[in-house]
């Protein structure tokens, strides 16, 4: 067991090597790929179906509008609040970089190849958000027809999801590559 007398030689412990931090990369990307802002795979698939089936006013398709009236409140992020956002995550991705490549330290790099991908995803859900809002007004105060309105949502957020499905390869692929280059240059792990 190692011992952590400072956060450095915390940062410094075995990442790449362990079965935990594979289970936490594998396991973070499936999670973020059983929903689209927020709202289920299954709701977004049965409302596309509808759509092509030409059901435009299928209760399915109003399910998917309650789930977006739900939701989207949640992904409002002012401009104050989103260049505090910014600053503290472009902060904290920075160090874990800066300390990952620059220093060696083993932790800081996983855990910077774990959170720079989900940085860039909640900032891809955040824009799917501010589209997404327009439409969703439109839809409530009557100025766009429902299915119209549904069938662009839908279409932004299927395009939203397979984005999400290539970033989701990429990063893997990315933390795979490095982690076998990590522990083939420190096989011993210093």
């Amino acid at each position: 067991m190692p011992q952590f007398n400072s956060l450095i030689g915390f940062l410094d412990s075995r990442s790449f090597g362990t079965v935990w931090y594979w289970l936490v990369v594998i396991g973070t990307w499936s999670l973020t790929g059983r929903s689209v802002i927020g709202v289920p795979v299954e709701i977004l698939s049965r409302a596309r179906a509808a759509l092509v089936e030409g059901k435009g006013d299928a209760p399915v398709v109003l399910h998917l509008l309650d789930w977006l009236s739900l939701v989207l409140p949640r992904w409002r992020l002012g401009r104050r609040e989103g260049a505090c956002f910014l600053a503290a995550t472009g902060f904290a991705l920075s160090s874990l970089a800066i300390m990952g490549i620059g220093y060696d330290l083993e932790l800081a790099l996983a855990s910077f190849l774990l959170l720079m991908p989900l940085a860039a995803l909640f900032w891809m859900r955040i824009a799917l958000a501010r589209r997404l809002v327009p439409l969703l007004e439109a839809a409530e105060q009557g100025a766009q027809p429902i299915p119209e309105a549904a069938s662009q949502a839908v279409r932004r957020m299927v395009i939203h999801r397979r984005l999400v499905t290539v970033l989701s390869m990429a990063a893997v692929a990315v933390t795979a590559l490095w982690g076998a280059l990590w522990s083939v240059i420190h096989p011993y792990g210093f």
